[in-house]
């Protein structure tokens, strides 16, 4: 996946002296209109119609899984500044179940000691496994009180991560306009983590399902570890079934090794992870509104999950 090109500053003069207005330049002026306009009504919204400020929103913590890819920490921080652009009031935090810094429960300790009261903790998580289900609500039932959290769900199931999976497969180079005998011999291998829980495999079937819905043409949900069928032995069953234009759809939400390695299984294909596409972000911050919809925050330690 290319990360997003930090926007440059055109404006610089050269040396024959200023550089005339072209469209790059209008580009970045324009740019930087929008964030300023963007940071502006984010401080506007926390303003009462009577003046009085309103209170602030309860921080979401984005808690990723760690990786030792050096590109999986870049890609969520690039995630984070979309969903900082999207919503400019919101503090916006990172916390990691294991393998990179910050791990969660200093995220949540550096929460307490800055005072902040209330938080919304997003797993960028795809379905209901061990660390959605364990890992996740014992950290923040460990939290220091009075700090009063609430623990959304997954990411997934959901059509947000269809349309993403969609927009990465057409950049592989996936046609949105298939001929019959191309629908016909084409399939879609949905190559995700695994994982022993079961509930994990059912949110992954269900979204390979919405996916095969999007796309007209079979597509069958296959595991990296700890789960059945393996994308080799998805892909050799779908060849079997007459299925020739064989791509893999990555459905992780970073680059690391698992998604390398299944990558090199894909016989036509390959789609880049999820990772920092527009929609991922709103779907962020979808699951943070429903976590705070919750009548409960865990500073009575019942854990809710959206």
């Amino acid at each position: 996946m290319k990360a997003s090109n930090p926007a440059r500053d055109e404006s610089s003069s050269s040396p024959g002296g200023p550089r005339p207005l072209d469209g790059a330049h209008l580009d970045s002026t324009a740019q930087l209109m929008n964030a300023i306009t963007s940071r502006l009504g984010g401080q506007l919204s926390l303003v009462a119609p009577n003046g009085a400020r309103r209170p602030a929103p309860p921080a979401l913590v984005l808690v990723a899984h760690g990786s030792r890819d050096p590109r999986a920490l870049s890609t969520v921080r690039t995630l984070i500044e979309r969903i900082r652009e999207l919503r400019p009031h919101l503090p916006v935090r990172l916390g990691h179940i294991e393998l990179n810094e910050p791990l969660l429960p200093d995220t949540l300790a550096a929460l307490h000691a800055e005072g902040t009261g209330e938080a919304v903790l997003v797993p960028l998580l795809l379905s209901r496994g061990h660390h959605v289900g364990r890992d996740i609500p014992e950290a923040a039932a460990a939290a220091p009180a009075p700090l009063r959290l609430r623990v959304a769900g997954p990411l997934g199931p959901h059509p947000l991560l269809v349309e993403t999976l969609y927009a990465r497969l057409v950049e592989a180079g996936w046609r949105t306009h298939l001929s019959d005998p191309d629908r016909r011999a084409s399939g879609v291998v949905l190559a995700a983590a695994g994982s022993r829980a079961p509930d994990a495999a059912v949110d992954t079937r269900r979204t390979a399902r919405l996916l095969a819905e999007r796309l007209g043409v079979p597509v069958l949900a296959a595991y990296a570890s700890a789960a059945t069928p393996t994308v080799p032995a998805a892909v050799r069953a779908m060849a079997a079934r007459g299925r020739h234009r064989i791509a893999v759809a990555s459905y992780f939400t970073a680059p690391g090794r698992f998604a390398t390695e299944c990558a090199a299984a894909a016989p036509w294909i390959t789609a880049e992870p999820l990772g920092d596409h527009p929609a991922m972000a709103r779907l962020v911050l979808h699951r943070y509104d429903q976590a705070r919809a919750l009548p409960e925050p865990v500073a009575e330690r019942a854990l809710a999950t959206a």
